[in-house]
């Protein structure tokens, strides 16, 4: 168990102390493991004051998790923060302390990883060789880089980078404030590793080489020791925190199973087979066994057979389209749904994961969309591997994917929506774009949601390129 996690943390090359703390540690049945990066603020003592604090109520609460996880996640979080609030009436030093974090706990039975998070933390997911950030940055700048307007070299040096909208003592009625906290669940599979790090590392190390590191045939061990020299070799300007699970299950493989051997009947002796009658009254001649038959003699059989049948099927259909057409009913060829999209519809409304991944080994040609595709889920992550294109058919004005209100995070990485009048409508405020390219579109985005203030907002988003975006915090034309 010791080897699929490890957690390191260190003060950097410029400060005096270390306010940063974590969490890796399995459950007391063993059934779970519990990893934080924890991020301490205010002061000399006061950033390790509320760390501390935060760390010894998400240990305490989840030392014997419970079914509803994404509840005692939160509770361990509102618990922290009350007593870090307590702490900076009763200690006048520690009057402006307050922490930031990630916490996510595994379940390596069920493949899942649940998670929540709060200020610019972050925590990612590495599968297939592939990056991907889970958090948003809470933060101005987060919100920059995540929307696309600033590049990641950009955010990492601008003035205001380590300036945060959240954190754990800013506010001590957090329970009243139900989107305070980011959480979600993610599959979490054999193979995958996430990485949780206080941002003394993301801002010191690029996505690229944070990838080429955890891609890297070395231990957990080393891997956070590379990601924290890496750090420091590029100034080390605040404290550095790495955590590391990796889900080290074996992969899944189906075995080939060999085609049990073609049973042959026993030789038949002849002359023992014959009545008492007929040896009486026959002689029967010598013969010699006859000579097993070859598998390849049956194969060719079925082979024949299974032409045979393909070929009869196709007849039929072809006399029943004639049929149709001699009754004067046009037979017209249904143009509304190309194979490839309806293949890609069936799949959707089928699929019951949380991760839809499209190949483009696969989807070798555009998508061609003639209607809607209604994403009627809780939760859905479509991620593309290579290049994935959504195609408007030339008579479709509508948009390729509708998302209802009750949608809580729908996720789109790395596709391509290309000629599309609307690309996405929501009237869910749950979703975020990641590598998402719109093309020759008239409005990527049309959403209607309600706001806290029981009004609505009705509006498009005309940006044609989104990197991460949310539908929470943008305001359409």
């Amino acid at each position: 168990m010791a080897n699929n996690y490890f957690g390191l943390t260190d003060t950097g090359k410029v400060r005096g102390n270390n306010e940063d703390a974590f969490i890796v540690e399995p459950s007391k049945s063993g059934d779970y493991i519990i990893a934080s990066a924890i991020d301490g603020v205010g002061g000399y003592s006061g950033g390790e004051v509320a760390a501390a604090l935060a760390k010894e109520s998400i240990i305490e609460y989840l030392q014997n998790p419970r079914a509803d996880l994404s509840t005692m996640m939160k509770e361990a979080l509102i618990t922290a923060n009350e007593k870090i609030c307590t702490e900076k009436l009763e200690v006048k030093e520690h009057d402006s302390m307050a922490c930031v974090l990630t916490l996510a706990v595994v379940s390596l039975a069920n493949n899942e990883l649940h998670y929540i998070h709060v200020g610019d933390t972050r925590l990612y997911l590495l599968r297939d060789g592939s990056l991907v950030k889970l958090t948003k940055d809470q933060s101005f700048v987060g919100f920059l880089e995540d929307s696309g307007r600033l590049t990641e070299d950009e955010a990492m040096r601008h003035p205001k980078r380590n300036e945060i909208n959240k954190a754990l003592g800013f506010n001590r009625e957090l329970e009243k404030d139900v989107n305070y906290f980011e959480s979600g669940t993610s599959p979490f599979l054999p193979g995958d590793i996430i990485l949780l790090c206080s941002d003394g590392l993301t801002d010191m190390v690029n996505k690229e080489n944070i990838t080429a590191i955890l891609t890297s045939d070395i231990s957990l061990e080393e891997m956070a020791n590379q990601l924290i020299n890496t750090a420091n070799s590029k100034g080390g300007k605040d404290n550095i925190t790495a955590v590391l699970v990796r889900n080290d299950k074996p992969f899944q493989t189906q075995e080939a199973v060999k085609p049990l051997p073609v049973s042959k009947k026993k030789d038949l002796n002849i002359e023992d087979s014959v009545t008492d009658k007929t040896r009486s009254s026959k002689v029967v001649p010598e013969v010699s066994k006859p000579a097993p038959r070859s598998n390849r003699t049956a194969v060719m059989l079925l082979s024949i057979l299974s032409i045979g049948l393909l070929l009869s099927t196709i007849y039929l259909l072809w006399l029943r389209g004639q049929a149709a057409v001699s009754d004067n009913q046009m037979a017209v060829a249904d143009t509304a749904r190309t194979v490839a999209e309806t293949d890609f519809s069936k799949l959707v409304s089928s699929f019951t994961g949380d991760t839809l991944v499209l190949s483009d080994s696969i989807y070798t040609e555009p998508i061609i969309f003639t209607g809607p595709i209604n994403l009627n889920r809780d939760t859905l992550y479509i991620l593309s591997r290579g290049n994935i294109v959504m195609k408007s058919d030339s008579s479709f004005a509508g948009p390729a994917f509708f998302i209802p209100a009750t949608a809580k995070a729908i996720v789109f990485n790395g596709l391509t929506f290309d000629g599309f009048n609307v690309g996405i409508e929501s009237q869910s405020k749950n979703v975020r774009m990641e590598g998402v390219k719109f093309l020759n579109s008239g409005a990527p985005i049309h959403y209607q949601f309600r706001t806290p203030a029981d009004s609505f907002l009705n509006g498009t988003l005309a940006e044609m390129f989104f990197r991460n975006d949310s539908l929470a915090i943008q305001r359409g034309n």
